[in-house]
């Protein structure tokens, strides 16, 4: 979900606080294998991702039968519209802009019901 393990940490930590069952991943390689082997109900993913850009792993996952379904929030530093509009043409279901540790538990919960 994120780079820098201290954002990774601070987002994972909130989430799990607030009662989210949490899988990390430092880049979007790993983002894609993570989707793959533990079959999550939502996908948190940064756009400024290491070895696969979390555009580029975003199509991966919104093209693969198998988590074509799972909704991804984008929780990014990149918040010029374009970065928006890319993410969302990448399959993105939801943007927000860093930092938004309150607004992503509250778009976690309307994705997930």
């Amino acid at each position: 979900m994120d780079d820098y393990e201290v954002n990774r940490d601070l987002y994972c930590e909130y989430l799990t606080f607030c009662g989210f069952e949490v899988v990390e991943a430092r880049n979007g390689s790993e983002a894609i294998e993570q989707a793959l082997a533990h079959k999550p109900d939502l996908i948190v993913m940064d756009l400024g991702l290491p070895l696969l850009d979390g555009w580029s792993a975003t199509r991966v996952l919104k093209s693969d039968h198998r988590t074509r379904h799972v909704p991804i929030v984008v929780v990014t530093g990149f918040t010029q519209q374009r970065h928006e509009q890319a993410a969302r043409a990448a399959g993105a279901d939801a943007f927000l802009p860093k930092p938004c540790l309150a607004e992503l538990v509250e778009e976690v919960g309307k994705l997930l019901g």
